[in-house]
């Protein structure tokens, strides 16, 4: 993705945090006509060893399945918080509007999962990241539902092989920090999270620092 150096994030916490907190990817491969195809999935994410793993599954009737068995390499990409931002928080006028972002893109090798234990695997590991209580009304379900269920998808691993992390938050403006943060403090969901993240990157802190050194 484009990414400019002011916007790109070293820091792989961040990045797995980014993705473990918005877990709704965007999967993307080409077909045999080499067309871009892009699906919204839950992955779960395994940062056990280095680069770090993702797994998911899609329907068996989703055609990325068999993108991925034939051609592995695929793009993996992560929102996190975003919002507009107003050029009304500059303290001079010849600005412009922005938009402001947090986000992840991956570069992956796919490995298709098609038996069922694994597969099995895959669906608990999802199962126990956003409902944990589940996993013994899934089991009690019995081996005869459960197969019949695993059979109307097909799993993957994904093995990240390059990763970039985009955090976007204006911090090249410093002059506009504290207007922005009264701005979305009291906001919107996404504003809300993004003054957060200006909190977490200590912008305010260094905005402190700076007036009181005046």
């Amino acid at each position: 993705m484009y990414l400019p150096s002011q916007f790109d994030s070293k820091d792989a916490a961040l990045a797995q945090e980014l993705m473990q907190s918005h877990p709704l990817a965007t999967l993307i491969t080409t077909d045999d006509d080499g067309f871009p195809v892009a699906s919204h999935l839950p992955l779960n994410l395994k940062f056990d060893e280095q680069p770090g793993r993702l797994f998911g599954h899609c329907a068996r009737a989703n055609p990325q399945w068999q993108h991925l068995q034939a051609r592995p390499q695929a793009l993996v990409s992560f929102m996190g918080p975003q919002t507009y931002m107003t050029p009304r928080v500059y303290p001079d006028l010849a600005r412009v509007p922005t938009w402001l972002y947090l986000a992840v893109q991956c570069k992956v090798e796919a490995r298709v999962i098609d038996e069922p234990t694994p597969k099995d695997r895959v669906l608990k590991k999802l199962i126990n990241d956003h409902d944990p209580a589940y996993v013994a009304q899934w089991i009690g379900l019995g081996e005869d539902y459960q197969h019949k269920m695993l059979k109307g998808i097909v799993a993957f691993e994904l093995t990240i092989t390059s990763l970039q992390c985009a955090v976007k938050v204006n911090q090249h403006r410093p002059e506009a920090h504290a207007q922005m943060h009264a701005l979305f403090k009291d906001g919107s969901v996404n504003e809300r999270m993004i003054a957060r993240w200006m909190e977490r990157l200590g912008l305010l802190a260094k905005l402190k620092l700076t007036e009181s050194k005046e």
